[in-house]
């Protein structure tokens, strides 16, 4: 089986964080921690290396995963537009638990799956995730389990799911201690999802599309009535019935995490 590498441990931080790197660069899978779950990571811009990424998940390209990135100017030359409501929540919640839909850059040359022109992303509050970031650029990151199975919080029960599928696992230790578990499920340190993309027309507003470590509350004292209420939200829905953004896997880091959100 694939070996875990103790972060905690110098020597073993060192040459996993060097395998890591080079698995990255080869299309190969690699397990992070991040502040809410384990992720599984993946070259953001390598096709195959985002299917494989799909496939050890048991998903298909209906479930783009989210893309972890290491700060604001990675936002800005990912996304096409970044509206103020987004840089006043990244600016309080980054990095951290929140993951934002935002529209892409046309010019990006990547294939994420079916993302209908949007991108989900987030800055991990993670040493070792943000310093892997650093090193290798944007990665594609899902939750480190199996579609179905609870997200992995330790470096363990990923390894148990994705089994040598995964080149590398870096043990970072427990994942998500930081936050309260309010997500849409019991225990669930996920990452909160907002979509932001209909800001880009006139009268569009922020929309929580997953419950996560962020809550509602704390995220409309800082946006205000830009954040749609759940019953205008459910109403929209209804009535426009518009194409479903790109959202990131139910379990993120990251999506997972990733959140590892996902990610």
């Amino acid at each position: 089986m694939t070996a875990i590498y103790d972060c905690s441990v110098d020597s073993e931080l060192l040459t996993g964080m060097r395998l890591a790197r080079s698995a990255i660069g080869r299309g190969e899978l690699v397990v992070i921690p991040t502040d809410t779950v384990y992720g599984v990571a993946a070259d953001a811009f390598d096709p195959k290396a985002v299917s494989r990424l799909l496939d050890a998940k048991g998903r298909d390209r209906t479930s783009p995963p989210p893309v972890l990135i290491p700060g604001i100017p990675t936002l800005d030359a990912l996304a096409s537009e970044v509206p103020p409501a987004v840089r006043q929540l990244v600016g309080e919640f980054w990095p951290g638990g929140l993951t934002v839909i935002l529209h892409a850059q046309p010019s990006l040359q990547w294939d994420l799956g079916e993302t209908r022109g949007t991108v989900a992303l987030r800055m991990p509050a993670n040493p070792i995730a943000l310093e892997l970031l650093a090193e290798t650029g944007p990665l594609a990151v899902s939750s480190a389990n199996r579609s179905g199975e609870p997200s992995a919080t330790v470096a363990a029960d990923a390894a148990e799911m994705l089994g040598d599928s995964v080149a590398v696992y870096l043990d970072g230790g427990p994942a998500g201690g930081s936050y309260e578990a309010i997500g849409e499920r019991e225990g669930d340190t996920s990452s909160t999802i907002v979509d932001a993309t209909a800001l880009a027309r006139e009268g569009g507003r922020l929309r929580i599309v997953r419950a996560g470590v962020i809550s509602r509350e704390r995220i409309a004292a800082v946006v205000g009535e830009e954040l749609l209420e759940p019953e205008a939200q459910e109403s929209e829905a209804e009535a426009e019935a518009a194409p479903e953004p790109a959202a990131a896997p139910q379990a993120a880091t990251p999506a997972g995490d990733g959140d590892a959100a996902a990610s």
